[in-house]
């Protein structure tokens, strides 16, 4: 029995997850995105379950490399690119798709001579992060068209405001790159997981935005069963989360009113009850910015988190009438306890929560 941290990754769900983001944009080709190690979930057995993406994206090339290294064939994207010749070189040899986000990778491309590399030329229509202003569109297109190293040239945005489905900025953002891929004889994208699960001009992005190749999107968090929006989990867009993370009760003892838990003695007890300590910490992961009431999920219920989180242990109140005992099982986050529930108890969004996973204890995967 395992009772440090450990998260379970079920791959099952990933493929189920896959086949709803299909279902949601019909037609469009799924650049995975597994950067970060699959957002906490482990790039490499992620990678290998889902054989029915058309590519993955990271966001660095040592990523890219370890996949290809462990024999992933299928494309693979760098959200980042390159910056340097030895990089551009390793890039084209193995043959990775690239995106060009600023002059001096256009540059280190047009140096490079004849190649036939698959080129991401990426405009910043609100982002404000990547990218070129999309006035420069026409004469970067054919610049690009003109460079002897590429092979396929691509177009790309990122939207920036798609989790707030009222907001204005995702409709400015359209509009803008629709004025620079209308009438464009190649593939285009523009959706992650929020614009994919919000926005329903996603769905018939080739129509709306007037562009003739094919469409791609992006979905990376909805992979791994969670929602990007506010008040809304996985589960509510039909979607199975991935991640179980767990760990034990490793001590129970009586909490008297008046007692104070933890370090600097932070929480102090109302009420006479039970006292249980979880073998899962900062060092596993699990934030020291979750406060007093976060939730864990022990044998069917809710007992709150008391006192401040320490490096490998914290503290919850089983309450009066428990019956736990050493041994007994707590959701951290998963069934029954959504990621999206517990990460506002921390100041954090679901993506911090299962990144940050440490796995000191042996994670486990499952179909």
């Amino acid at each position: 029995m395992i009772f440090g941290a450990r998260a379970l990754i079920r791959l099952g769900a990933l493929k189920k997850n896959l086949s709803v983001i299909r279902n949601v944009v019909p037609g469009a080709k799924v650049m995975a995105v597994i950067k970060a190690n699959a957002y906490g979930h482990g790039m490499l057995p992620v990678a290998k379950s889902l054989d029915d993406a058309d590519s993955f994206a990271v966001a660095r090339l040592p990523e890219a490399v370890q996949l290809h290294e462990s024999g992933i064939s299928k494309p693979l994207v760098l959200l980042s690119g390159v910056l340097t010749d030895s990089e551009l070189g390793e890039a084209m040899q193995r043959g990775f798709e690239i995106v060009v986000h600023c002059n001096e990778q256009i540059e280190l491309l047009e140096s490079f001579g004849r190649g036939s590399a698959t080129v991401w030329l990426k405009f910043d229509t609100g982002m404000n992060r990547l990218g070129f202003a999309p006035q420069q569109a026409a004469g970067l297109i054919d610049r690009l068209h003109d460079c002897d190293a590429i092979g396929e040239l691509r177009l790309m945005s990122h939207l920036a405001n798609a989790d707030e489905l009222d907001s204005p900025v995702t409709e400015e953002q359209f509009d803008q790159f629709r004025d620079i891929v209308e009438g464009f004889d190649g593939a285009v994208s523009i959706a992650n997981t929020a614009g994919i699960m919000g926005w329903s001009q996603i769905a018939n992005a080739q129509e709306s935005l007037g562009f003739l190749g094919d469409h791609w999107i992006r979905p990376g968090l909805a992979l791994f069963g969670i929602s990007p929006f506010v008040g809304r989990t996985g589960v509510d867009l039909g979607l199975t989360p991935v991640m179980q993370f767990e760990a034990r009760l490793i001590a129970i003892k009586p909490l008297r009113e008046g007692a104070r838990v933890g370090y600097r003695g932070r929480y102090q007890s109302q009420r006479d009850s039970m006292l249980g300590i979880i073998a899962v910490g900062y060092g596993d992961g699990y934030t020291r910015h979750f406060r007093s009431g976060t939730p864990v999920l022990i044998n069917g219920r809710i007992a709150p988190l008391i006192g401040i989180v320490s490096m490998d242990m914290i503290a919850v109140d089983l309450g009066p009438d428990a019956v736990d005992t050493v041994g007994s099982l707590a959701t951290l986050w998963g069934d029954g306890l959504p990621v999206e529930e517990v990460a506002p108890w921390g100041d954090a969004i679901p993506y911090e929560l299962v990144c940050g996973v440490m796995n000191r204890e042996e994670s486990e995967t499952v179909d």
